[in-house]
């Protein structure tokens, strides 16, 4: 695999915008060999369904433009559609952790989340905030309009908030040892 392909593979699993200094980390080479792949791929990629966005810094795979009436279409759709098991189950860990990167749904869940909570912020039932502790990555928390849809005023007037706040940290406690 050639580290085109290989930057093609990373930047379509993250389904996020991913750092150039990130992918030459991970890939062991040069941030100006990254740069020049990026831009064979970029060339490659003309006339197709997707698209690189490439901004100073970070770069990410996106819809081409020509899709975007279909893109809309699906959206539409999608918004109309009940929004299921797993993103009942996804809401659920954003909920009741108040405050939770994706990397940790991604764990519980065991599936990577991106096209999940990309619905629910659409629907506006999650929102995404820079994370203060890694300006790379995001929080996602219960949005306001969520909380009204539930009845609620707050996150904890949930039911069992506070058992499952202690269980949740316990959780993650035995994960860190673990990790150790």
């Amino acid at each position: 695999m050639n580290l085109e392909q290989k930057i093609e593979a990373i930047l379509f699993y993250k389904n996020e915008p991913v750092e150039i200094k990130k992918l030459s980390d991970i890939l062991g080479v040069e941030e100006a060999e990254i740069r020049e792949a990026l831009k064979e791929l970029d060339k490659n990629l003309e006339g197709r369904g997707v698209t690189l966005v490439l901004t100073k810094d970070e770069v990410v795979l996106a819809t081409a433009k020509e899709a975007s009436e279909l893109i809309e279409k699906i959206a539409k759709d999608e918004m109309t559609r009940e929004i299921g098991k797993a993103g009942l189950e996804t809401l659920a860990i954003v909920v009741y952790n108040n405050g939770v990167e994706r990397k940790e749904i991604d764990y519980v869940r065991g599936v990577n989340s991106s096209f999940i909570l990309r619905n629910l912020s659409m629907r506006g039932l999650v929102e995404r905030r820079p994370n203060p502790k890694d300006g790379r990555t995001f929080i996602y928390y219960p949005s306001s309009l969520l909380l009204a849809h539930l009845g609620l005023n707050k996150v904890g007037s949930l039911p069992d908030f506070e058992e499952m706040q202690k269980k949740i940290l316990e959780i993650k406690n035995t994960a860190k040892e673990q990790d150790a």
